[in-house]
């Protein structure tokens, strides 16, 4: 691996930074590439100027995730815990790309279904290789493996969902998704081994090569095989922190914005209990089209209120 190369030559900081600035310049130009086999947006009738969206590629979350495998195969220590999760973030990819390219979109139970057994997959992993216990504040509350693998199958499935939510508006989830897990990385640094910390940052360089793309007015969307990725992404880092309740605020747009829909929805369909029926979901459809924001001030005023929900995080953390 090219790690063992430059690890004497250079300090960690730098040697990381410069597998960023490599994965980030490897994913702009494999964008920039415009693979003919990613298939093209049909537009999205029920959503806040989906229609916009017609014509553009997407999809767009399989060279992402393509160009980051990729480098942490090259940049990153080799270690089959780590390994293995990269394996399931390619078949979440896969999941995600095969539903983009589907002349039908697949089913809500069939998606659900998929998502389950590959959080199920992180949950195994994880629980397999670390502790059963998790922080609190400095009060480490331990459980059984069993319940540490159920609740960790519930927060990836969640946050699998929630991403996928969110990514409705130009540049919003991965513009979020940066903030959150760059907070993620600078409250809780000491607590990742190097190929986590490098998972992190190097998602970071990805989201930030797409962001050239998907700005607004934007010629390429992600779709599931990238939105998809991201969720199990932040549910990784926050469950390899140690400190898994701080997905509540660092991740705190995802779960309003995405979790919402998703919980109307599901008291609707089993409960035949209706609430927020004056509200459109996800949150970001309803400030559009009630509220009257643009794009822009979306991505803004949501990314500022993840940097504040960060803020706090970090401060009540102390």
């Amino acid at each position: 691996m090219l790690h063992s190369l430059f690890v004497r030559a250079l300090a960690e900081p730098q040697l990381l930074a410069i597998y960023a600035l490599v994965t980030f310049v490897l994913t702009a130009f494999a964008l920039r590439a415009r693979f003919r086999f990613l298939p093209v947006d049909q537009g999205r009738k029920n959503a806040v100027n989906g229609e916009l969206s017609r014509g553009k590629t997407r999809g767009v979350g399989i060279v992402m995730m393509f160009c980051f495998a990729l480098c942490i195969a090259l940049f990153l220590p080799f270690r089959v815990e780590s390994m293995l999760y990269a394996l399931i973030l390619i078949a979440v990819m896969f999941s995600g790309y095969l539903d983009d390219a589907s002349k039908i979109p697949w089913s809500d139970y069939k998606k659900g279904l998929i998502d389950f057994v590959l959080s199920v997959g992180v949950a195994i992993v994880f629980v397999l290789n670390n502790p059963s216990s998790i922080l609190i504040g400095t009060h480490e509350v331990s459980m059984h493996p069993v319940v540490y693998a159920i609740l960790a199958t519930v927060l990836v499935w969640v946050s699998i969902n929630a991403a996928n939510c969110t990514d409705g508006v130009d540049s919003l989830s991965s513009s979020v998704g940066i903030v959150s897990i760059a907070s993620m990385l600078l409250i809780y640094r000491p607590s990742y081994e190097t190929e986590y910390l490098g998972f992190g940052v190097l998602f970071i360089a990805v989201l930030c090569a797409y962001l050239l793309f998907n700005a607004g007015p934007s010629s390429q969307l992600m779709g599931d095989a990238g939105s998809r990725p991201l969720g199990v992404m932040l549910a990784l880092l926050a469950m390899k922190s140690r400190h898994p309740l701080c997905f509540l605020l660092l991740c705190a747009v995802f779960l309003l914005d995405g979790i919402t829909g998703l919980i109307k929805v599901f008291l609707l369909r089993f409960l035949k209990i209706g609430i927020l029926k004056n509200i459109r979901t996800p949150l970001h459809d309803e400030v559009r089209k009630n509220r009257g924001w643009s794009d822009a001030q979306v991505v803004i005023r949501f990314s500022i209120f993840q940097i504040l929900c960060s803020i706090v995080w970090f401060i009540t953390s102390l």
